[in-house]
C-alpha cells in the first residue's frame, strides 16, 4: 500500500511540477510577486497532497521566533521534503543551491524564474561571492534566504560537517540566523521513493543575531543547537544519548 501512495503521490506531483515549470518560465517577464504567488499554488498543492495521499503531516513548533522582516535561515537537510515544507512556513523563500538543478527541464525552469540563489561549487571565492550578491539582493527585497549548511542531504542519525558560507553570508549581510531542525526524514527517507505517514516536526530556534560573532563561533552556534535539537525530537535516532540520559552505561 505504501508503494502504490508513493507511486501515485509522484505522478501526481509531476503531472503539476511540468504546467507549473512552463507558466514560471513563461512569467519572467511578469513581477516576481507574480511568480511567487504560482509557486505558492504549487506548494500549497503539494502539501495537500502529502497529507491526503501519502499521510504525512507537519507540526511547527517555534512559530514565536519568525521575526517579521526576512532573514537568514538555516536548516537540517535530511530528505526533498524540506525543500517544500520550510516554504510554506517562509514565505516568500528561497533556497541556496548548485546550478546544475537549473538545467532539470521544468523543475529547473521554474527555480530559475524564482531567482534562486545558484552557485558553482567549484569556484572556490567566487562562489561565496556570488553567494553574498545575491543573497543580500534576496534578503533587501524582503525574501527568506534559506540555506542548508551541510550542503546535503544527510542520512538518518548523521551528521554532515557544517560549512562556513552560510555563517559568512551572514557576517557579511548582517542578517541574524534563524535554526530549524526536523525529522523529516523519519517519513520522506534520503533518495528513497517510498513515503511513510507520519507527522513531520519543525522546530524554529532562537534568533542568533551575528553582531559580534565571528564566522566560527556563528557556524557553532548554529550546529549546536540545531543537532542538540535534533536529539530532542528524534531521540531514537541517537540510541546512546537517549542510554546516557537514562543512565544506562555501555
Amino acid at each position: 500500500m505504501i508503494f502504490l501512495r508513493s507511486l501515485i503521490f509522484w505522478l501526481l506531483v509531476s503531472m503539476m511540477t511540468v504546467p507549473v515549470g512552463i507558466l514560471l518560465a513563461l512569467f519572467i517577464l511578469f513581477p516576481l510577486s507574480a511568480r511567487f504567488f504560482t509557486v505558492k499554488l504549487w506548494w500549497m498543492a503539494f502539501m495537500w497532497l502529502a497529507r491526503h495521499v501519502v499521510g504525512v503531516e507537519m507540526r511547527v513548533e517555534g512559530r514565536e521566533n519568525i521575526p517579521s522582516k526576512p532573514v537568514l535561515v538555516l536548516s537540517k537537510h535530511e530528505s526533498a521534503w524540506e525543500t517544500v515544507g520550510l516554504q510554506s512556513i517562509f514565505v516568500p523563500a528561497v533556497f541556496v543551491l548548485k546550478k546544475e538543478l537549473l538545467k532539470i527541464p521544468f523543475f529547473g525552469w521554474g527555480l530559475a524564474a524564482l531567482r534562486m540563489i545558484a552557485i558553482d561549487r567549484n569556484a572556490g571565492r567566487k562562489a561565496l561571492q556570488q553567494m553574498l550578491e545575491q543573497g543580500r539582493n534576496r534578503l533587501d527585497s524582503g525574501i527568506w534566504v534559506i540555506v542548508f549548511p551541510e550542503g546535503t542531504r544527510v542520512p538518518l542519525g548523521e551528521q554532515a560537517r557544517y560549512k562556513s558560507g552560510a555563517a559568512y553570508l551572514a557576517h557579511k549581510t548582517g542578517s541574524p540566523v534563524l535554526p530549524v531542525a526536523h525529522n523529516a526524514g523519519d517519513v520522506w527517507r534520503r533518495k528513497a521513493f517510498r513515503i511513510y505517514p507520519g507527522v513531520i516536526t519543525v522546530s524554529i530556534g532562537p534568533l542568533i543575531v551575528t553582531q559580534g560573532l565571528k564566522d566560527t563561533q556563528l557556524n557553532a552556534a548554529v550546529e549546536n543547537w540545531i543537532e542538540a535539537e535534533m536529539r530532542r525530537i528524534a531521540p531514537h535516532r541517537y540510541p546512546a544519548v537517549a542510554k546516557q540520559e537514562n543512565g544506562d552505561t555501555f
